[in-house]
Parts: C-alpha cells; structure tokens; sequence
C-alpha cells in the first residue's frame, strides 16, 4: 500500500504553515485553555506535558519548556530540572494507565537529528510494548494507534493532578 487516506493529517501539515508564518504551536498550544484540542495535560511552573498529535504509540507525550528556545543549551538549570522531574511524572502516570512494558526518551536537536519543530526544544516520552512493532509499520509503513488521542487526554488529566508533587 503506498497511500493511505489520513484525513487528520491536514491539521498537522497547517500548524507547519503556521509556525512558518512565526507562531511556534508549542508556544500556541501552551496559551490555549486546558481542553482536550489543546492536547495539554498538565502544567508545572516551568514545564508542561502535552500529547503528541501524531504519536509513535499510544500514551506518547512530550515535556516542553514554556520559555522558547531552540537548544538545550539555553535551558536554565530550574528549567531543566523541571523538565526532568516532568518526565519522571509522565512515566508514573502512563505506567499506573497503561502499564507499558518500557518507554523511549529523546530529543531530536536540530533539523538535521529529526527534529520536526527544531526552534523549541522539547522530550518526547513514548510508551513502549513487547510486539508493538508488528507488520503494519513493517510492511505496511502504517501505524496502528489504539486509543484516541481526546480518551488518552481525558485519562491523563484525571491521574496527573494526584501524582504530582
């Protein structure tokens, strides 16, 4: 299968002409109210947790600096221990939901490395299960998400509040 019809993709490939036209969504979304169309699920002083629009795997989340910068360099030290500490209650929280079996931690600096939105520096925090690459990705370069983002939204923001520090 060489296409498949993804019609939610239109919204990704707009916030691309919107951060080209100066707007960075991470800076958008990280203003908007909590809903689940802003994919903010929780807010620390420093760091916020937003779900990824196009995950990896269910639960798939990142760890975002509201300050705007481009390279982990620029990250003040209370910045990067607030993104750290994030992460950390990510992990509790997708693992009391979704009981994965590991998780993959990364950042991708700088278009060259992967990076999708290479001006805001941000952690993404995938969910990992035994068998989870299976032959959609492989043969059919298709992945197969198995919760809707808005449920996973919902879910998160219910169990957050309470593990917070």
């Amino acid at each position: 299968m060489e296409r498949l019809f993804s019609p939610w993709r239109s919204r990704y490939i707009a916030s691309f002409k919107e951060e080209q036209k100066g707007a960075c969504i991470f800076c958008s979304r990280s203003r908007e109210p909590d809903s689940p169309e802003s994919l903010v699920v929780w807010r620390g002083e420093r760091v916020f947790l937003i779900l990824n629009l196009y995950p990896y795997n269910s639960g798939h989340l990142m760890a975002v600096p509201y300050r705007h910068v481009g390279s982990l360099l620029e990250l003040d030290e209370a910045e990067l221990l607030e993104l750290w500490r994030a992460a950390r209650l990510a992990i509790r929280a997708l693992d009391e939901l979704m009981r994965p079996h590991g998780y993959n931690l990364g950042m991708n600096l700088g278009r060259v490395a992967g990076a999708g939105i290479e001006d805001h520096v941000h952690l993404h925090i995938v969910p990992r299960w035994n068998g989870d690459t299976n032959f959609m990705p492989v043969l059919g370069e298709v992945k197969v998400i198995s919760e809707a983002l808005e449920e996973t939204w919902h879910r998160l923001r219910e169990i957050l509040p309470r593990l917070t520090p």
